[in-house]
Protein backbone atom coordinates (compact mmCIF):
# COMPACT_ATOMS: atom_id res chain seq x y z
CA UNK A 1 0.00 0.00 0.00
CA UNK A 2 1.03 3.38 -0.85
CA UNK A 3 0.02 7.26 -0.56
CA UNK A 4 0.19 9.09 -3.52
CA UNK A 5 -1.09 12.25 -4.02
CA UNK A 6 -3.08 12.77 -7.65
CA UNK A 7 -2.32 15.39 -10.29
CA UNK A 8 -4.16 14.39 -13.17
CA UNK A 9 -7.58 13.06 -12.21
CA UNK A 10 -8.27 10.55 -15.15
CA UNK A 11 -11.54 9.49 -16.17
CA UNK A 12 -11.05 5.97 -15.18
CA UNK A 13 -9.52 7.24 -11.79
CA UNK A 14 -12.37 9.11 -11.40
CA UNK A 15 -14.45 6.64 -11.91
CA UNK A 16 -12.38 3.93 -9.62
CA UNK A 17 -12.80 6.64 -6.63
CA UNK A 18 -16.63 7.32 -7.39
CA UNK A 19 -16.77 3.24 -6.75
CA UNK A 20 -15.03 3.40 -3.46
CA UNK A 21 -16.69 6.41 -2.52
CA UNK A 22 -20.27 4.07 -3.04
CA UNK A 23 -18.74 1.12 -1.20
CA UNK A 24 -17.88 3.45 1.56
CA UNK A 25 -20.73 5.21 2.23
CA UNK A 26 -23.58 2.50 1.91
CA UNK A 27 -21.64 0.87 4.88
CA UNK A 28 -21.48 3.96 6.93
CA UNK A 29 -24.02 6.06 5.74
CA UNK A 30 -26.81 3.65 7.04
CA UNK A 31 -29.58 6.24 7.21
CA UNK A 32 -29.52 7.46 3.37
CA UNK A 33 -31.46 5.43 1.22
CA UNK A 34 -30.64 3.73 -1.94
CA UNK A 35 -32.38 6.56 -3.91
CA UNK A 36 -30.45 9.34 -1.78
CA UNK A 37 -27.06 7.94 -2.44
CA UNK A 38 -28.03 7.33 -5.84
CA UNK A 39 -28.61 11.29 -6.70
CA UNK A 40 -25.57 12.10 -4.79
CA UNK A 41 -23.76 9.95 -6.75
CA UNK A 42 -24.10 12.55 -9.60
CA UNK A 43 -22.23 14.92 -7.70
CA UNK A 44 -19.35 12.47 -6.57
CA UNK A 45 -17.22 12.83 -10.17
CA UNK A 46 -17.26 16.92 -10.01
CA UNK A 47 -16.15 16.97 -5.90
CA UNK A 48 -13.23 14.85 -6.30
CA UNK A 49 -12.17 16.37 -9.70
CA UNK A 50 -12.60 20.27 -8.38
CA UNK A 51 -10.50 19.81 -4.77
CA UNK A 52 -7.18 21.25 -4.92
CA UNK A 53 -5.49 17.95 -2.86
CA UNK A 54 -6.65 14.84 -3.96
CA UNK A 55 -4.34 11.83 -2.23
CA UNK A 56 -4.94 8.51 -2.80
CA UNK A 57 -3.99 4.82 -1.06
CA UNK A 58 -3.49 2.35 -3.53
CA UNK A 59 -3.09 -1.73 -2.51
CA UNK A 60 -0.52 -3.53 -4.25
CA UNK A 61 -2.49 -4.18 -7.58
CA UNK A 62 -2.13 -0.51 -7.87
CA UNK A 63 -6.47 -0.23 -7.39
CA UNK A 64 -7.19 3.22 -5.31
CA UNK A 65 -8.94 1.76 -1.63
CA UNK A 66 -9.05 4.84 0.50
CA UNK A 67 -9.02 8.68 -0.58
CA UNK A 68 -9.06 12.28 0.85
CA UNK A 69 -10.05 15.63 -0.55
CA UNK A 70 -8.36 18.81 1.05
CA UNK A 71 -9.77 22.08 0.46
CA UNK A 72 -7.22 25.34 2.00
CA UNK A 73 -7.07 23.51 5.64
CA UNK A 74 -10.70 21.52 5.59
CA UNK A 75 -10.71 17.93 4.84
CA UNK A 76 -13.71 17.89 2.34
CA UNK A 77 -14.36 14.20 2.03
CA UNK A 78 -12.19 10.82 2.89
CA UNK A 79 -13.74 7.69 2.05
CA UNK A 80 -12.30 4.07 2.54
CA UNK A 81 -13.69 1.13 1.14
CA UNK A 82 -15.57 -0.98 3.00
CA UNK A 83 -13.33 -4.30 2.93
CA UNK A 84 -10.55 -2.21 3.75
CA UNK A 85 -11.81 -0.64 6.86
CA UNK A 86 -10.48 -0.87 10.40
CA UNK A 87 -7.15 -1.09 8.76
CA UNK A 88 -5.88 1.69 9.43
CA UNK A 89 -6.22 3.86 6.48
CA UNK A 90 -8.37 6.55 7.74
CA UNK A 91 -5.53 7.64 10.43
CA UNK A 92 -2.78 7.38 7.72
CA UNK A 93 -4.53 9.32 5.19
CA UNK A 94 -5.62 12.22 7.88
CA UNK A 95 -2.52 12.19 9.40
CA UNK A 96 -0.95 13.22 6.38
CA UNK A 97 -3.49 15.75 5.56
CA UNK A 98 -2.40 17.33 8.79
CA UNK A 99 1.05 16.85 8.46
CA UNK A 100 0.91 17.92 5.16
CA UNK A 101 -1.56 20.65 4.66
CA UNK A 102 -2.14 21.52 7.99
CA UNK A 103 -5.87 20.08 8.02
CA UNK A 104 -7.66 21.32 10.74
CA UNK A 105 -11.30 21.28 10.18
CA UNK A 106 -13.74 18.89 8.69
CA UNK A 107 -17.49 18.72 8.72
CA UNK A 108 -19.21 15.01 9.54
CA UNK A 109 -22.67 13.97 9.56
CA UNK A 110 -23.82 13.31 13.28
CA UNK A 111 -25.59 10.53 12.09
CA UNK A 112 -22.25 8.52 11.05
CA UNK A 113 -21.55 7.59 14.54
CA UNK A 114 -17.75 5.25 13.32
CA UNK A 115 -16.83 8.61 11.44
CA UNK A 116 -17.74 10.74 14.08
CA UNK A 117 -16.20 8.18 16.78
CA UNK A 118 -13.22 8.22 14.46
CA UNK A 119 -12.66 11.61 14.27
CA UNK A 120 -12.93 12.49 17.88
CA UNK A 121 -10.77 9.59 18.75
CA UNK A 122 -7.83 11.89 16.16
CA UNK A 123 -8.57 14.89 18.75
CA UNK A 124 -11.47 16.73 16.85
CA UNK A 125 -13.95 18.51 18.22
CA UNK A 126 -17.21 19.75 17.48
CA UNK A 127 -18.11 23.65 17.42
CA UNK A 128 -21.20 23.97 15.62
CA UNK A 129 -24.43 21.55 14.34
CA UNK A 130 -26.58 21.88 11.89
CA UNK A 131 -30.14 20.29 11.57
CA UNK A 132 -29.67 20.15 8.05
CA UNK A 133 -27.22 19.18 5.51
CA UNK A 134 -25.33 21.17 2.46
CA UNK A 135 -28.19 20.49 0.37
CA UNK A 136 -31.07 21.00 3.08
CA UNK A 137 -31.82 17.62 3.71
CA UNK A 138 -32.70 16.60 7.64
CA UNK A 139 -29.03 15.62 8.23
CA UNK A 140 -27.38 17.48 10.86
CA UNK A 141 -23.88 18.49 10.04
CA UNK A 142 -21.15 18.33 13.04
CA UNK A 143 -18.49 20.77 12.39
CA UNK A 144 -15.21 19.74 13.95
CA UNK A 145 -12.43 21.57 14.42
CA UNK A 146 -8.55 20.10 15.82
CA UNK A 147 -6.11 21.94 17.88
CA UNK A 148 -2.26 21.41 16.85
Amino acid sequence: MRIIEIQERTEMLVSQLVEVWEDSVKATHLFLSNEEIKNIKEYVPQAISGVSHLVIIENESHQPIAFMGIEDRKLEMLFIKNSERGNGLGKKLLNYGIENYSVNELAVNEQNLNSKGFYEHMGFKTYKRTELDEQGNPYPILYMRIER
